[in-house]
């Protein structure tokens, strides 16, 4: 009876320790090798060191520096620093050195038309972004092409809606943020 209870228990802990590894492994694994690679502009195909940037919200709207910086920061530039700039309607970047086509490749990639030169010697910066009311964060790649973002482990994805069957009034299976009832 012993031998038989530590061979169920050897198999139970091998179990719970494969399914935390394979937790782990489905968190950090990014899907097909075309979904890790950087939508945008590279920094570093001008030369062998990194575009340093600084962004700021003239937009009014709040985060919009924010997700600029994680913009940014994702297609490899240096975020050096984000915040706040004066109010503008339109977007603009401002190459702070002699090489303009570090400015025209942030612009790119935040999809900003106008790129001014102002140098300045005194910042220790290359680019300077000042957002505009009229600028929009690129939406994200695994958001909208993933229609089943929830983990294997998660049951819930086992009861959403049926495409034609309308939920029933008094029984909701889904979370809010999970189900394609366009927000009704």
């Amino acid at each position: 009876m012993g031998a038989r209870f530590r061979g169920l228990a050897v198999v139970v802990v091998v179990l719970v320790v494969g399914a935390f590894a394979g937790s782990a492994l489905a968190q950090w694994w990014q899907g097909p090798l075309g979904s890790t690679l950087p939508v945008g502009p590279r920094s570093d195909t001008l030369s062998g060191e990194r575009v340093r940037v600084e962004v700021l919200n003239g937009g009014g709207r709040s985060g919009m520096a924010r997700a600029a910086t994680g913009q940014l920061r994702g297609d490899g530039f240096d975020v050096v620093f984000f915040g706040n700039g004066q109010a503008r309607d339109s977007s603009v970047v401002f190459a702070r050195t002699d090489q303009v086509e570090r400015a025209r490749q942030v612009a790119d990639a935040l999809g900003i038309r106008t790129v001014l030169a102002e140098p300045d010697s005194n910042l220790y910066l290359d680019v300077t972004v000042v957002l505009g009311q009229e600028w929009e964060p690129r939406p994200e790649v695994g958001a909208a092409t993933n229609a089943d973002s929830t983990p294997w482990w998660d049951v819930r994805r086992f009861f959403r809606k049926r495409p034609g069957q309308p939920p029933r009034a008094d029984e909701r299976l889904v979370d809010p943020g999970t189900d394609d009832d366009g927000g009704a």
